[in-house]
């Protein structure tokens, strides 16, 4: 019988302190093999089609862009990689949209390297590390939104740049950097939003926008 092949990982953050610790934490497991690491968005998808890892460990924030981006575009040109992403602090907002661009699963940076460990393998094997119910509630919001919905045909041209904006993850202050607005203005046009959409949440504005886009 042949000896399984270790679990191929990609690690993806701008921190180069985060990345040694991932670097040290894998290497010493006997059925895990570090293939590459990625500081940005463009690292993360070239070293990703050339390494072919199993599973990634993806910084929600990067300097380029956002994980979540790089998340999709790796499940896009390969759904068997699973994507687990890491960020500093709980964010409904970044979860519902790891979620929808098919992230198995969501860590915070200070969870216990057992923790991050388990659940390089659980993702190895195809599970998730989401608890069913929150994936059932994003997923059922999305099954859900009605199509032709009058509440898009109603927003401006800049609502809807804003609402492409929280669609992938951004916070205020990232889409009022993109779009040189001020943070309090950015806001301002997120709760118009969420009321001509008759959205409650942010996230809800996510799972939204991912109807209305191309299949991943």
């Amino acid at each position: 019988m042949t000896e399984a092949q270790p679990v191929r990982v990609l690690v993806v953050d701008d921190h180069e302190v985060v990345r040694e610790g991932l670097r040290t934490l894998i290497g010493k497991q006997k059925g895990m093999s570090l293939v590459g690491e990625a500081a940005s968005v463009s690292e993360a998808v070239e070293t990703a089609a050339r390494a072919r890892p199993d599973v990634v460990i993806m910084d929600v924030r990067l300097p380029d862009g956002s994980g979540v981006e790089a998340c999709r575009a790796i499940r896009e040109a390969r759904p068997g990689t699973g994507v687990i992403m890491l960020t500093s602090y709980a964010d409904d907002e970044a979860l519902f949209a790891s979620i929808i661009a098919g992230a198995a699963g969501y860590l915070l940076k200070d969870a216990k390297g057992q923790t991050v460990l388990d659940a390089i393998t659980a993702v190895a094997q195809g599970r998730s590390l989401l608890d069913p119910t929150v994936t059932g509630k994003v997923l059922e919001r999305v099954r859900k939104g009605p199509d032709g919905d009058p509440g898009l045909s109603s927003l401006t041209d800049q609502e809807r740049k804003v609402l492409e904006h929280v669609a992938e993850g951004k916070t205020n202050r990232e889409i009022g950097e993109v779009m040189y607005l001020s943070e309090k203005t950015i806001k301002n046009y997120v709760s118009r939003i969420l009321d001509k959409l008759g959205l409650a949440r942010r996230a809800e504005a996510a799972a939204y926008m991912a109807k209305r886009k191309p299949k991943y």
